[in-house]
């Protein structure tokens, strides 16, 4: 097995994932945690090793180490290994994941921006999603005919932060996330509510459905609800973490405990809408699932935006305000193949940078 993105929460996971089921690693990549990345060599012993860069590189203890992208490009083609979890942080997934599945191989998908912003180019049917939601949609599904698909959201570390107070908000309380331990920027777009509507276009493509929406359930104990058309609805139900949906992407049985059962005593479940207010995002998430060209305008706006907001240069609810400005300007945009989704990530950062 590959894994792109070890040292992150969801690379962890998955190494834990596969030690339970041995699961022998043969390359691991990593950014720049070079002391939790020479742990991940002493347990995993991979072949091959891949960093952020040389700086990075003279501090791992391993003797077949590289750095960059276009060594992840090379490792994949001369890898034995037909999975990859790919836990890589935004656009820079992307490319991986297509080389991936051009190679033949299966992608345990966590970097949700491949589908995001080239879903309509993916082949869907060589990825398993890394994502309690969208596991919990399979997990459901049974091949019966659906009539709407529900996602839940926790609402972020701003849910109950009254509406006068986010423009000034901080950097610290928008990644105290109240369910989750997560990296900066998936724990910001959860404040954002940009993070489920990725989930939302992830679902489109994946269970090849626009009927999807979502609701917010603040304890993360329920993670979807498929509305069949007899007028039955089912939930599925577990702890929140993430060790669940990463091992049925690595291992497909599932006929080993991964986690306890939740204990329902004394447990309440309460759904409540997505607040336009609040998320202003939210406006435009029928509008964006019906319009697969937007993926890469949002997604890159979206990480300017995070990188100016983590800078200090805007505040947090400039995040989806410059948002909004993007998708209202390239709104009539045709992406007719890969190539245009780079061509239009590299103009939107060209145009920041002006």
């Amino acid at each position: 097995m590959i894994v792109l993105g070890s040292t992150g929460s969801i690379g962890v996971n998955a190494l834990f994932i596969a030690k339970k089921f041995g699961i022998d690693i043969e390359v691991l990549v990593a950014g720049h945690n070079y002391k939790l990345l020479n742990e991940q060599i002493k347990t995993h012993k991979p072949k091959l090793v891949i960093v952020a860069n040389e700086g990075i590189k003279k501090k791992v203890i391993h003797s077949t180490v590289y750095c960059g992208e276009e060594a992840i490009l090379s490792m994949l083609k001369d890898s034995k290994s037909d999975l990859v979890v790919n836990a890589l942080v935004g656009f820079m997934g992307l490319t991986p994941t297509i080389e991936s599945i051009k190679l033949n191989k299966t992608v345990a998908l966590a970097n949700k921006e491949s589908l995001v912003v080239a879903g309509k180019f993916i082949d869907t049917t060589k990825i398993i999603a890394i994502d309690s939601e969208h596991f919990a949609i399979w997990y459901l599904l049974n091949g019966r005919e659906v009539s709407k698909i529900t996602i839940t959201a926790s609402g972020g570390a701003l849910r109950d932060t009254p509406l006068k107070d986010m423009e000034n908000v901080s950097l610290k309380k928008v990644l105290s996330h109240p369910n989750w331990s997560m990296g900066n920027k998936i724990t910001i777009d959860s404040a954002t509510m940009v993070n489920k509507v990725f989930e939302l276009i992830e679902t489109k493509w994946l269970f090849n459905t626009n009927k999807v929406d979502a609701l917010i359930e603040k304890n993360s104990y329920i993670h979807a609800i498929v509305d069949f058309i007899d007028g039955s609805s089912t939930m599925q139900v577990s702890n929140p973490d993430m060790k669940l949906a990463i091992a049925f992407a690595l291992n497909r049985k599932l006929s080993t405990n991964i986690l306890p059962n939740l204990d329902l005593t004394n447990k309440s479940f309460e759904f409540t809408p997505i607040d336009k207010a609040r998320y202003p995002i939210w406006e435009y998430k029928d509008e964006i699932v019906n319009n697969p060209n937007l993926g890469v305008v949002i997604n890159a706006s979206n990480e300017l935006a995070i990188s100016n907001f983590i800078s200090q240069k805007i505040s947090f609810n400039d995040i989806s305000k410059n948002i909004i400005k993007s998708m209202e300007k390239y709104n009539n945009l045709e992406i007719k193949n890969i190539d245009d989704i780079f061509l239009i990530n590299q103009e939107i950062n060209c145009l920041a940078n002006t």
